[in-house]
C-alpha cells in the first residue's frame, strides 16, 4: 500500500513537472527602444557584464532559465528589475536611475545571489568604483560614488582652531 502511494505521488511530481513545462512564462526581449548615453566604453562594459541580464532587454538566459519553475522565479525577477531600471528604454524616466551607482558601492547590485550563478557579474572593488562613478555620470547620480571610501559625506572641517 505504502510503496503504491509513493509510486502515484512520483508520477504526479514527474506529470506536474511535464505539465509546467507548458505554461508559456519566461524571459522575452522585447525590442531595444533607447540606450544609455554612456559616459564611456568602460562603464557600458562593466553595466553589460553586471546588470544587463535583469536590466536590459538584452537577457540572457541561461539553459536552465528555460526549465520550470526556474523561468518562473528568473522571470518574476527580470521583470521586477526592467521595472526600476531598464537600460533598454532610456526614453522613460527612471525615477531611481540616480541611485544605480550607490547601489554598486553598497554592494547591493548585482546582488550576491547572481553573481554566484554568474561569476562573469563579479566586479573587482576597482571595478565597482569605476562601474558607480560611470552610472552616476551616465544617469545622474548623487555623486556618492566619487569620494573615497569613509569621506562620502564629507562635512564641512572643524573650526576647533
Amino acid at each position: 500500500m505504502f510503496r503504491r502511494v509513493l509510486i502515484g505521488l512520483g508520477l504526479a511530481t514527474v506529470a506536474g513537472f511535464l505539465v509546467a513545462q507548458l505554461i508559456p512564462y519566461r524571459v522575452s526581449n522585447p525590442p531595444v527602444i533607447e540606450s544609455p548615453r554612456w559616459d564611456s566604453a568602460q562603464t557600458e562594459a562593466l553595466a553589460r557584464r553586471a546588470c544587463y541580464d535583469c536590466h536590459s532587454n538584452e537577457t540572457q538566459v541561461p539553459w536552465y532559465g528555460q526549465i520550470a519553475p526556474i523561468s518562473w522565479v528568473i522571470r518574476d525577477h527580470v521583470d521586477e528589475a526592467r521595472q526600476v531600471l531598464n537600460f533598454s528604454e532610456m526614453n522613460r524616466s527612471w525615477e531611481e536611475a540616480h541611485e544605480s551607482g550607490e547601489e554598486v558601492m553598497e554592494g547591493e547590485m548585482p546582488p550576491p545571489y547572481y553573481v554566484l550563478l554568474h561569476p562573469q557579474a563579479q566586479l573587482s572593488d576597482t571595478e565597482r568604483l569605476a562601474l558607480a562613478r560611470g552610472l552616476d555620470a551616465t544617469l545622474g547620480g548623487e555623486g556618492e560614488a566619487h569620494a573615497p571610501e569613509g569621506r562620502r559625506h564629507h562635512d564641512e572641517e572643524d573650526d576647533d582652531d
